[in-house]
């Protein structure tokens, strides 16, 4: 099972003299930058601020809906970064004080000074400083063992999956207050060890992620995931290993619309291409059987631009019960108004004679308000 909470308020928080107070809560771009000189000393750095409310995902732990071993994953969208090396590492902290989203844009003029900044926490009147006293601060976070998440991007992708269980874990025990994440590169600017990227001297170009103000489908996103599989077959038949590499597979009862905020049960029907000819009352064309157990899985798509909403994994096993095969989903964190297409894995046997069979065959169906 995927859960999406959608991102409660963030900002960029931009270093340097002139932007140390400049509020950017409603800018639709989020920028982790790194800007240096023909000196390859380092001028600027900006950092992400970020929080999500967890009322309901706490309140779900708490009742059992969502387990306690459940994963957490930030996902940010690529806003087109620019001057990216081939490989580097981003990380996430727990932000440890409070902070206003404010209303300003990096391009505001004049700017705006009220809101979080570099070096204030509320604004520029508020006057409240991340540090008293202190102007090269860009937030403030817990640290140590346990406190911090991070991801490596290479080339190809700069789209952020972020596992940050250990984080989210802290904050629905009450270990830290959830203040939200702070997210930038290792190390900080003014360090000059080689080893920590925003101090150092190698020039790394600037990550842009789209914000919770985007007019596109990709505001940021908190993502839980848990294995909610139940298996109870009933009388039904199994595929065998052999089935499988010939099988058909197609939904029951799939409708073309759903309401957002939904909880859906979907069916799913697997059996033989080519199924052996016997005597009996019932057409073998209609017998179900179900599919392996703990190795079958569904995927969502947006339909139109193929991005992966729901990945196959541990969190979208298919599930049995005595009248087949089923999933459940939430439809909480699919974008309304859009189409989305179902897609199907099933794997047999295992080392080198483990086959991974994919089934797409245009399952699809709109979310609606």
């Amino acid at each position: 099972m995927h859960y999406f909470e959608f991102a409660q308020k963030d900002a960029t928080l931009y270093e340097g003299a002139a932007t140390q107070s400049v509020n950017t809560g409603l800018d639709e771009i989020l920028e982790i930058t790194k800007d240096m000189n023909d000196a390859a000393t380092v001028i600027n750095v900006s950092r992400v601020l970020i929080k999500f409310d967890l009322s309901y995902i706490s309140s779900s732990v708490s009742s059992g809906l969502i387990p306690s071993n459940a994963k957490y994953y930030l996902n940010l969208y690529d806003a087109h970064p620019q001057e990216l090396i081939t490989s580097e590492s981003l990380y996430a902290y727990p932000v440890s004080q409070s902070w206003d989203m404010g209303m300003g844009r990096y391009n505001d003029s004049p700017w705006t000074l009220e809101g979080v900044s570099w070096r204030y926490r509320d604004g520029f009147v508020a006057g409240t400083q991340w540090v008293s006293q202190s102007n090269d601060t860009g937030g403030t976070w817990f640290s140590g063992s346990g406190y911090a998440a991070s991801q490596s991007f290479d080339h190809e992708s700069k789209d952020m999956r972020m596992n940050v269980t250990e984080l989210v874990d802290k904050w629905l025990t009450s270990t830290v207050p959830n203040e939200g994440f702070i997210l930038k590169r290792s190390g900080n600017i003014g360090n000059s060890d080689s080893t920590l990227d925003e101090g150092n001297s190698i020039k790394f170009g600037n990550f842009s992620f789209f914000s919770r103000d985007t007019h596109t489908i990709y505001p940021p996103k908190l993502e839980v995931e848990w294995d909610d599989s139940k298996w109870s077959t009933g009388s039904l038949s199994a595929l065998s290993g052999t089935d499988v590499e010939n099988l058909l597979v197609y939904m029951k009862g799939l409708r073309p619309e759903y309401k957002e905020d939904s909880k859906v049960r979907f069916r799913l029907v697997g059996r033989e291409r080519f199924p052996t000819a016997t005597y009996d009352t019932t057409p073998s064309n209609l017998v179900v059987k179900y599919l392996p157990s703990g190795s079958s899985y569904y995927s969502v798509r947006d339909a139109y631009t193929e991005d992966v909403i729901i990945p196959f994994g541990s969190g979208s096993k298919v599930s049995c019960d005595s009248t087949g095969n089923y999933f459940n989903m939430w439809l909480t964190g699919l974008q309304p108004e859009r189409d989305y297409r179902i897609l199907f894995k099933v794997v047999s046997g295992s080392g080198v004679e483990k086959l991974d069979q994919f089934f797409d065959n245009n399952f699809e169906f709109k979310v609606v308000r």
